[in-house]
């Protein structure tokens, strides 16, 4: 397993994988690595010849009042888990290997980038499209692995190698969670003992909400609203939002009549977590 540093490197040790007829998966994450990075790399190693690993702290999803210098890192710490899990090559760039001086070529999106974490994080998915596309361009997989926990942005990446007709096959894999029901997150490292455990409330909330949907519940109000309480009832918890919206369009729906995101973010003191779950996967009996 190789770590490399610039976009020269990983381009030669592909296009030497592919002169020998391999496939190529591409796992993108933002490092500190932890067991949902862990079953993305996996799952490449299952499906490919050969994985890369982008292991890139990317400024540009990053808004002026967000966390990117206290964002934690640990290159050490990330390369025993992908080499643990079948990874080949970890791309670590510094962000002037990414971005030139004078950058300024974006991709951009609508609709699907207008609620949910769009809307409270206005610049989150232009930076989001724009480093992808980068890394798909520099590695040219045939795969890119994506966890289902970042539900808008895996609709989000879906859409944009659609309209811009990506020959990429762009897979969804399950939310981790720790054994108490949390999913699994880099930002937990900045909970503290207490607010580690007030963060359960999240996982409170969207099990209730599968229940209610198992159940048979149609009406998005009344789900939105018992699983609100149940944030609202936790002194350190603040919703930032908790939504359901249609799986296409990533647009606020009224009654499930169709594939639906239940999806929620939630202050826990300073840091903000997220979770979700799809509707047609409880309908279907699928397991989160």
């Amino acid at each position: 397993m190789r770590i490399v540093k610039t976009i020269d490197e990983v381009r030669s040790q592909v296009k030497a994988w592919k002169a020998e007829g391999l496939t190529v998966g591409l796992v993108p994450t933002m490092g500190y690595l932890h067991e949902g990075h862990a079953s993305l790399i996996a799952a490449s190693h299952r499906d490919n010849d050969r994985t890369v690993v982008s292991d890139f702290v990317n400024p540009m999803q990053f808004g002026p009042a967000e966390d990117l210098e206290s964002y934690p890192r640990d290159i050490d710490h990330d390369s025993a888990i992908v080499e643990e899990n079948g990874g080949d090559l970890i791309f670590n760039p510094e962000p002037d290997e990414m971005y030139h001086k004078g950058f300024s070529s974006f991709v951009d999106m609508t609709v699907l980038t207008e609620e949910l974490c769009g809307l409270s994080r206005p610049v989150h998915f232009r930076g989001v499209c724009t480093v992808v596309a980068k890394l798909f361009n520099i590695v040219q997989p045939n795969r890119a692995y994506f966890g289902k926990k970042d539900a808008q942005q895996l609709a989000v990446i879906r859409h944009m190698v659609d309209d811009l007709n990506m020959d990429i096959e762009i897979v969804g894999c399950p939310i981790v969670r720790e054994e108490d029901g949390l999913a699994k997150s880099s930002r937990n490292t900045y909970l503290n003992s207490e607010e580690r455990r007030a963060a359960l409330v999240l996982s409170k909330a969207i099990f209730h909400g599968i229940d209610m949907v198992r159940n048979g519940e149609k009406d998005c109000s009344a789900v939105i609203s018992e699983m609100s309480g149940i944030i609202n009832a936790e002194p350190l918890a603040r919703i930032d939002y908790v939504k359901i919206v249609d799986c296409s369009t990533m647009q606020i729906i009224t009654t499930l009549d169709r594939p639906a995101l239940c999806a929620i973010a939630v202050y826990i003191g300073n840091t903000r977590l997220i979770d979700n779950f799809f509707t047609q996967d409880v309908q279907h009996g699928g397991v989160l």
